[in-house]
C-alpha cells in the first residue's frame, strides 16, 4: 500500500465521495491544519499528496502561516513527480506553487453549474470516460493562469480555468467532486453569512432543490477519479 498525506484546512470540508478508494489503497496521515498541525517540509516517505479546499486565499500568506509551507511541500512534490490533487484551495496553491498567478474571479461561482473538458482531458488517465459536459458543484471566488508547461483541462463559463494538470501527476480541480449532499447542507449552514452577502446572486434553496437530482452523477465521477488517483499513489 502506499502512503497519502491529506492536508485539511478546515473542518468541513474533508475528502468526501474521495475517502473510501484513497483510504482504501493506502495508508493516509492527515494534517489538520485548524488545529494546528505543521506542514512538512519536504513529501518524502509520502507517495501522494491530497490538498483540500478552504475560504482563505493564496495571496493571504500574511495571515495563514501554514501558506508558505505548503507551498514548499507542493514544490517538492512537484520537483519529485509525487502525484497530487489539489482541490478548490489545493488547485490555487498548485497552480502558485507551480508558478502561476492565483486572483480574485470576476464573481464568485457558487452552487450547480457545468463544467466542459478540454481535448486534452480526453487522454488524460485521471478524466477517461467522463462527460465531455457535465454538472459540478462550486464554492469559490479566486481562480489562477495555467502554469508554463501545465495544461488545462477543463473550464466553465465564469471561471475559464477550472482543472490545471502540472507535470506528469500533479492536479488541480478547482471544483468541489468530493462533496456529498450532506457536506453540501453543511457548507450552506457554515458560510450562511457569505451566502447572505450575496443575496440575490446566489440562491442557497436553489442549490439545495437542485441537489437531490445531481448528486449521485457528480459521485459516481468523484468515486472514479479518487480510485484513478489511488491507483496513482500505488505504482
Amino acid at each position: 500500500m502506499g502512503r497519502a498525506l491529506v492536508i485539511r484546512h478546515v473542518a468541513h470540508e474533508g475528502l468526501g465521495i474521495l475517502k473510501r478508494p484513497i483510504e482504501s489503497d493506502s495508508v493516509v496521515e492527515y494534517v489538520d491544519l485548524y488545529r494546528g498541525a505543521s506542514v512538512p517540509s519536504r513529501i518524502d516517505g509520502y507517495d501522494g499528496l491530497v490538498v483540500l479546499g478552504g475560504p482563505m486565499g493564496v495571496y493571504e500568506d500574511d495571515r495563514y502561516s501554514f501558506i508558505r509551507p505548503e507551498l514548499k511541500l507542493i514544490e517538492d512534490a512537484l520537483k519529485k513527480r509525487v502525484p497530487m490533487l489539489g482541490i478548490c484551495l489545493g488547485s490555487q496553491l498548485l497552480a502558485k506553487a507551480a508558478g502561476a498567478k492565483v486572483y480574485k474571479g470576476s464573481a464568485k461561482e457558487i452552487g450547480w453549474h457545468d463544467v466542459t473538458l478540454t481535448e486534452d482531458a480526453d487522454y488524460d488517465w485521471l478524466f477517461l470516460g467522463f462527460p465531455d459536459r457535465f454538472r459540478a458543484f462550486h464554492w469559490h471566488g479566486d481562480t489562477f493562469d495555467v502554469p508554463e508547461g501545465g495544461l488545462m483541462l477543463a473550464s466553465s463559463e465564469l471561471f475559464p480555468n477550472q482543472v490545471i494538470k502540472v507535470g506528469p501527476a500533479a492536479y488541480g480541480i478547482q471544483f468541489h467532486l468530493e462533496v456529498t449532499e450532506q457536506m453540501i447542507r453543511e457548507w450552506i449552514c457554515v458560510n450562511h453569512e457569505e451566502l447572505a452577502a450575496l443575496k440575490g446572486k446566489v440562491d442557497p434553496k436553489a442549490i439545495l432543490d437542485e441537489t437531490p437530482e445531481r448528486i449521485e452523477t457528480l459521485n459516481r465521477l468523484g468515486a472514479a477519479l479518487g480510485a484513478r488517483f489511488s491507483r496513482m499513489i500505488e505504482k
